[in-house]
C-alpha cells in the first residue's frame, strides 16, 4: 500500500512540475557587437549592459500572457565587421530569437537590419547613428540614441560658436558612421558660417596618420575632427602632438570613451578634446543614470565605456512591449514597441517615431581633463 502511495506522490509530483514547466516561457533574445578588433571595449560594454538587463529582469520574475518568462541572451560577436555582421544577424534569425538588441556600429547595423526585417525580428540599436539604420523602411528597425544629423551638425555648429574655430579640418575612417557623422559635421560648420580648410580620409584598422596630418598642418588648422572610433583617434591625437599640430580635437560618440586618454598615452591636453555622446541625462534622470553606473561597476568590476546603458534601456523597453501585448511572438509584439511613448529608462525617456528613431534625442557633450571624461552639457 505504501509503495502505491509513493508511486501516486511520485505522479502527482511529476504533473505538478510539468504543468510548472508548461507555464514558463523561455524568451530569447539576441545581441550583437564588436567582442573582439580593436574597439571590443566597447562591445564587451554593449553585451554587459543586455546581460545585466536579462538577469534583472529574471530576478523579477516578469510575466508575459500569463505565463513566468524566462529570458536567454544568445550574444554574437561581429567584430565591426559588415560581412561578420550579417552573419551573425542570420544565425540569430535562424535560432528564432523573439528580438535583437544590436548591433554596435552603423556600417554592421544597416546591412543586418535587412536581415531582421525579412525574418520579422524587432532590431533595436542602443548605438548605431548613421541616419540610413532607420531610413530603409523597415518596421522592425529602432533605436534609442539620436542620429548623426543630430550629432554632427551639433558639434560642427559648437565647433564655430564654441570653440572660435576659424579653419577647420575634417578627417573620417570610410565606415558609414565616420563618413557619416564627418559629413553632418561639415554640413554644421558651413551652415554657422565656419569654414572647412582640408577634408582627408582614413580607415578603422590605420594605425599611421603621418601624412595625412602633414597634409593638414601646412593649412594651420585650430580645430581638427575625427569621425571614426578612439582605436583611431588614441594614436591620431599622439602623432598630432608629435607634429606640433596645436589643435582642439572634435569627435562623436565613437571616441567619447573612458578609454581614450590611455589609447592617446598621455598626449591630450586638458580641454584639447571635445565630443559628443548622442543620448544624455540631466536633472532627476541623472540619479537612475549614477544609480546604474554604480551598480555596473559593482557587478562587473569595470566602469561604464559609453553605451552599456542605452543598451540596458533598449532590452527593456523591448520588453514592456511584449508584457504590453501579452506576447512574446515579434508579430504580435511589433506593433506595441512601434508605439512605445514615455517610457521611462535610466537614460531618459523613450518614445518612437514612425521611423523608429528616439524622439527628442539629446546629445551631451564630453571634454577630458587630468585624463577623466568631464560633462560639459546636454543638448537637444
Amino acid at each position: 500500500m505504501q509503495v502505491k502511495l509513493n508511486v501516486v506522490v511520485a505522479a502527482a509530483a511529476a504533473l505538478l512540475s510539468g504543468a510548472a514547466m508548461s507555464q514558463e516561457l523561455v524568451v530569447k533574445i539576441g545581441h550583437v557587437g564588436p567582442t573582439s578588433g580593436a574597439i571590443a571595449h566597447l562591445g564587451k560594454d554593449n553585451e554587459l549592459g543586455a546581460r545585466m538587463a536579462i538577469d534583472d529582469l529574471n530576478a523579477k520574475g516578469v510575466m508575459i500572457g500569463g505565463k513566468k518568462a524566462k529570458f536567454e541572451l544568445l550574444a554574437e560577436d561581429d567584430a565591426g565587421d559588415p560581412k561578420q555582421g550579417t552573419a551573425a544577424a542570420s544565425k540569430l534569425a535562424d535560432s528564432k530569437v523573439n528580438g535583437v538588441i544590436g548591433h554596435l556600429n552603423s556600417g554592421t547595423s544597416i546591412p543586418a537590419s535587412k536581415v531582421y526585417s525579412d525574418a520579422g525580428i524587432p532590431q533595436i540599436s542602443p548605438s548605431a547613428t548613421n541616419p540610413k539604420f532607420t531610413r530603409n523602411g523597415y518596421k522592425t528597425t529602432f533605436r534609442v540614441v539620436a542620429d548623426d544629423v543630430h550629432l554632427g551638425g551639433t558639434l560642427g555648429k559648437y565647433a564655430v560658436k564654441e570653440l572660435k574655430g576659424k579653419s577647420i579640418a575634417v578627417i573620417d575612417d570610410r565606415t558609414a558612421y565616420g563618413q557619416g557623422v564627418a559629413d553632418e559635421f561639415e554640413k554644421g560648420v558651413k551652415a554657422s558660417g565656419g569654414k572647412v580648410v582640408g577634408r582627408e580620409f582614413t580607415n578603422d584598422k590605420a594605425t599611421d596618420f603621418t601624412a595625412i596630418l602633414t597634409s593638414l598642418k601646412a593649412k594651420k588648422p585650430d580645430v581638427v575632427f575625427f569621425g571614426g572610433m578612439d582605436a583611431v583617434a588614441g594614436p591620431m591625437l599622439r602623432q598630432m602632438k608629435q607634429l606640433g599640430i596645436d589643435a582642439k580635437f572634435v569627435g562623436g560618440d565613437g571616441i567619447c570613451s573612458g578609454e581614450l586618454p590611455k589609447l592617446a598615452a598621455g598626449t591630450m591636453g586638458d580641454g584639447q578634446v571635445v565630443c559628443a555622446e548622442a543620448g544624455g541625462v540631466e536633472g532627476e534622470s541623472k540619479k537612475s543614470m549614477d544609480a546604474f553606473k554604480a551598480k555596473f561597476k559593482e557587478k562587473y568590476k569595470a566602469d561604464v565605456q559609453i553605451y552599456a546603458p542605452y543598451v540596458y534601456d533598449a532590452v527593456n523597453v523591448m520588453v514592456a512591449a511584449m508584457v504590453k501585448a501579452g506576447s512574446a511572438e515579434p508579430a504580435k509584439y511589433l506593433p506595441v514597441l512601434a508605439k512605445t511613448e514615455g517610457y521611462k529608462g535610466v537614460t531618459g525617456t523613450i518614445s518612437f517615431d514612425n521611423k523608429g528613431d528616439i524622439k527628442n534625442g539629446a546629445l551631451t557633450l564630453f571634454t577630458y581633463k587630468a585624463g577623466n571624461r568631464e560633462q560639459i552639457a546636454v543638448v537637444r
